[in-house]
């Protein structure tokens, strides 16, 4: 299977030149994007979690996999790769926070998550307790970029491996990692 035949939700295009010519170099792949539609499509009228909105270009596929009665929080601490987002998604199912994900999950509250989609330090790297005990039972929680990528810092790469040791020690998960797209761990609390 090549990329060729996956259908781009609506916006992806233009999101992806406004994130072109402000040099963003941090979005998920054509094939994580895909992944995310189906995932949320499984969750009907569903109450999703995106943790780095950046640009919106997985915000895009999430919306599209949405129901009608879905809604979706997105959160980034970044105002300019947010606002590109909040261009091409107004409806008021979606609800932007621009502030730091850390905070925003140890002050969280309100109700349980269907599925989680932990691209940014903040809910992967950091209070990863605290954002999996945001997790429904039964509820997703998806993590990319799992396998070596050119934007990563230097000695991300142990990160990654303390991550993955930590999440193969839980006993309130399930996991399958893929060795498919960036590095795909799939995770469903038990």
């Amino acid at each position: 299977m090549n990329d060729n035949n996956i259908v781009l939700p609506k916006f992806y295009s233009e999101i992806k030149t406004d994130s072109e010519k402000i040099a963003f170099s941090m979005p998920s792949d054509l094939q994580t994007g895909s992944f995310l539609r189906t995932l949320i499509a499984t969750k009907k009228d569903g109450h999703f979690l995106e943790l780095g909105t950046g640009t919106g270009l997985s915000l895009a596929w999430m919306i599209e996999g949405m129901s009608e009665n879905s809604n979706l929080i997105s959160i980034d601490n970044s105002a300019e790769y947010q606002n590109i987002a909040k261009k091409y998604f107004q409806q008021s199912n979606v609800s932007f926070v621009c502030e730091d994900a850390e905070k925003w999950i140890l002050n969280y509250t309100d109700s349980k998550f269907d599925l989680i989609f932990a691209d940014a330090w903040p809910g992967k790297y950091v209070v990863l307790d605290e954002t999996l005990n945001l997790l429904n039972s039964g509820g997703i929680y998806l993590i990319d970029d799992m396998l070596p990528q050119p934007n990563w810092p230097v000695n991300h790469d142990k990160n990654v491996e303390k991550l993955i040791q930590d999440l193969e020690k839980r006993q309130d998960i399930q996991l399958t990692k893929m060795c498919w797209s960036t590095g795909l761990i799939l995770i469903t609390k038990i």
